[in-house]
């Protein structure tokens, strides 16, 4: 009899394991259909990654600017590097660029981007005013930077990630307080969405969506 509960119990914890992957995997692919749509992503079209993680996200995308067009993905350290490539041979996708970064530099070159987009990664920047103006200068002229994020929560509020400044009071960052760092180098706000997607506990995720005009980086404070 405990066997038989012990098995009941276990199938349901597997089952409800698969129906949280699938859910998962649904909201990915929502994610990148929204993302595609909003930055204007088309076959052929060049967009950046900063900041791609494991590059699961980054191989997605790059279905959508098929194989004439090409995905960057950035990434401070090797070992995520190389990750990005094992996500990109995974998926057989050919057009997946892995880029070392730093602190200070995205390793994007001038002017390569049709598009740029960062998810989860712009309140972990030590140095956001260099960081948005290599954006700007890796940008196309009108070209759309889209930044996903969160505003500090009442359960991450006591860490800061290490280096970045305490004014941000917690893990996370306001839309209002990344917004201005963005338009302080020139970037011209576009849309902001204050419902992009749930994070866990509730968390609202933002996105924000600005461009590039013509013209140099600015170099005033925000």
């Amino acid at each position: 009899m405990r066997r038989s509960k012990a098995l009941s119990t276990l199938r349901s914890a597997v089952a409800l394991m698969l129906l949280a992957l699938a859910s998962t995997v649904r909201a990915q692919d929502d994610e990148v259909g929204r993302l595609v749509r909003l930055l204007g992503l088309r076959p052929g079209a060049v967009v950046a990654e900063v900041g791609a993680g494991d590059g699961e996200f980054a191989a997605a995308v790059a279905g959508a600017v098929g194989p004439g067009g090409r995905v960057l993905a950035t990434e401070l350290d090797s070992q995520k590097l190389e990750r990005i490539r094992e996500s990109a041979a995974k998926a057989g996708r050919t057009n997946v660029v892995a880029i070392q970064a730093g602190v200070s530099e995205t390793g994007l070159p001038d002017g390569c981007c049709d598009a740029i987009f960062m998810r989860d990664v712009y309140h972990h920047l030590t140095d956001p005013m260099a960081i948005d103006a290599a954006l700007y200068r890796a940008l196309r002229r009108g070209g759309p930077l889209l930044i996903v994020d969160f505003p500090p929560t009442w359960y991450l509020s006591p860490w800061t990630p290490d280096g970045v400044s305490a004014s941000r009071k917690g893990h996370g960052i306001r839309a209002t307080d990344a917004l201005a760092e963005l338009v302080a180098v020139g970037f011209e706000p576009v849309q902001t969405i204050d419902t992009w997607r749930l994070r866990w506990l509730g968390a609202d995720v933002y996105a924000l969506l600005v461009r590039r005009p013509p013209g140099p980086p600015q170099t005033r404070a925000p």
